[in-house]
């Protein structure tokens, strides 16, 4: 069977990917090992396991700038989380710098500093109901800085850790794991890393509607542009 052909979406993210030689988005970043401990949702379950049972996982995680922007100049910064849970599939969580608010956690807002609340700002599916993913800040962590180097050396010094959460689309949030950056991986590593945030899903959570797709065309042509494979197996990278 001939492989499906491209959409225009994902010809024109392969396209500019190729052109600037990195990610279609967030091109800067920085790349981690971590930890992902998982204590459960307080409160009535989710019914997605993943976020209900406790677990732990290694992880690798990386911190981004989405234009990118000079230095400590504001930006949409980004974390995204690849829990690897051999023998399974990979699950990759990805989140923007946003508010905390109902009203604000579907928008992509400029920030300063990495320490901050992200969420993943397009909500899940969870049966009828919809749920938004969030990695917030722990007030007894050291600070991540205002730029990628300030990151650097926050997670050379320390183990900063973010608090994962979930939240209906009115809902507070409700804290389920947390993520302990403990060290950071070399360019390689970073330029190598695919992440699929609407194949990856975790079990039990779906991405739907024309955003999805669009966001799906555009990861797969980014990826294409830059010559990165996608394995959605229990890989590092």
């Amino acid at each position: 069977m001939a492989p499906p052909v491209p959409s225009a979406v994902e010809r024109a993210a392969a396209a500019l990917a190729r052109l600037r030689h990195a990610r279609l988005l967030h091109p800067a970043g920085r790349t981690f090992a971590a930890e992902v401990l998982i204590w459960g949702t307080s409160g009535p379950p989710t019914g997605v396991p993943l976020l209900d049972r406790p677990g732990r996982w290694p992880a690798t995680v990386r911190l981004s700038k989405g234009v990118p922007t000079p230095g400590g100049w504001p930006d949409v910064l980004g974390v995204a989380v690849r829990l690897h849970r051999d023998p399974e599939p990979p699950v990759d969580l990805l989140v923007s710098s946003s508010g905390a608010a109902p009203v604000l956690r579907n928008l992509p807002l400029p920030r300063r500093r990495f320490t901050g609340t992200y969420t993943s700002i397009m909500p899940f599916r969870a049966g009828a109901r919809r749920l938004f993913l969030a990695a917030l800040a722990d007030p007894d962590s050291p600070d991540l800085g205002r730029s990628l180097a300030g990151v650097d050396a926050a997670v050379a010094a320390d183990e900063p850790r973010l608090v994962l959460a979930v939240a209906s689309a009115v809902g507070p949030w409700r804290p389920f794991g947390e993520v302990r950056l403990d060290g950071r991986r070399g360019a390689p590593g970073d330029a190598a890393l695919a992440f699929d945030p609407v194949g990856n899903v975790p079990p039990g959570l779906r991405l739907a509607g024309p955003l999805a797709r669009l966001r799906d065309a555009g990861y797969r042509g980014s990826r294409r542009g830059r010559g990165v494979g996608l394995s959605r197996g229990a890989r590092s990278g």
